[in-house]
């Protein structure tokens, strides 16, 4: 774990340090929602080397909302994820389920960083299963976990391209119906539905077209309790996108999730897929 937060330590930094660019948000409110529909399908006949129907299936949904003014920027970010995947006789699985609200406030000063305040929730749709010798056993729903942030500090933008913030943070997880897989402390007797924590985060986004049609959008969250350095919690989300055409995309998405209070391992989940891409706004 320590060699993976030194890794991503070094990546904070080599973004940090990437050029910046002339672009500028317009004055007023600036509005985009994007939605993308993944779909993967695989089906044999008498194929003599054998192997499994499936069909997998991914949507996504991204909203931007920014309101630039001359004393302030206030973004505000929505993200959904649903897919499911069918292999064989099994019935359909969920594959992803994400939803994701973020509105950050940053006053505009003459200064190198900028002040901020933020608050965020995740949660998820519908019921997540683990199946256990094909029983499916319920371990989350809506919700059940959801998670709430709130952080004040300092920022740094590039707009358009880099934002960078590190503040003092609060974090509560609230899972009443599953509080002893995500919010209950094990070495107090009481079982917690809420859990509640203060401590550091730091949130680092890079929106990058590394060429004319593919572009890299990668997005690292890091929360500590400061109570021990293996208790960072890490979320790194990067997608690279090349487009095809108008509406096709190829999409590549890589997720690093780590929460020792939820597991004592990394947790990774990677996806390429086909995809229909439409802008709304």
């Amino acid at each position: 774990m320590k060699k993976l937060l030194s890794l991503l330590a070094v990546l904070g930094l080599f973004t940090a340090s990437y050029p910046q660019d002339n672009d500028k948000l317009p004055m007023g409110w600036s509005k985009s929602i994007v939605g993308v529909l993944n779909l993967t399908q695989t089906q044999f006949d008498n194929w003599s080397q054998g192997g499994e129907n499936s069909l997998a299936w991914q949507t996504n949904l991204n909203a931007e909302f920014i309101k630039n003014d001359s004393g302030y920027t206030w973004t505000n970010t929505g993200k959904f994820s649903y897919g499911k995947i069918k292999v064989g006789d099994q019935d359909a699985r969920k594959s992803i389920d994400e939803i994701k609200l973020e509105s950050v406030y940053m006053l505009k000063i003459p200064l190198f960083l900028k002040p901020y305040l933020s608050a965020s929730a995740e949660t998820q749709s519908t019921t997540g299963y683990k199946y256990v010798e094909d029983e499916a056993v319920a371990i989350s729903k809506f919700l059940n976990p959801a998670y709430f942030y709130q952080s004040l500090g300092l920022g740094y933008v590039i707009e358009k391209r880099f934002k960078t913030r590190l503040g003092i943070a609060l974090k509560e997880t609230y899972a009443p119906d599953y509080p002893e897989l995500y919010s209950d402390d094990p070495t107090t007797e009481k079982i917690e539905e809420l859990r509640f924590e203060v401590g550091a985060e730091s949130s680092t986004s890079l929106k990058q077209k590394l060429t004319e049609t593919t572009l890299v959008d990668s997005e690292l969250q890091l929360f500590s309790n400061l109570q021990r350095f293996d208790e960072i919690d890490v979320r790194w989300n990067t997608l690279f996108s090349t487009k095809v055409s108008d509406y096709i995309n190829i999409n590549f998405n890589f997720i690093l999730f780590y929460d020792k209070d939820i597991s004592k391992k990394r947790q990774i989940k990677q996806s390429l897929a086909l995809g229909l891409t439409y802008t709304f706004l």
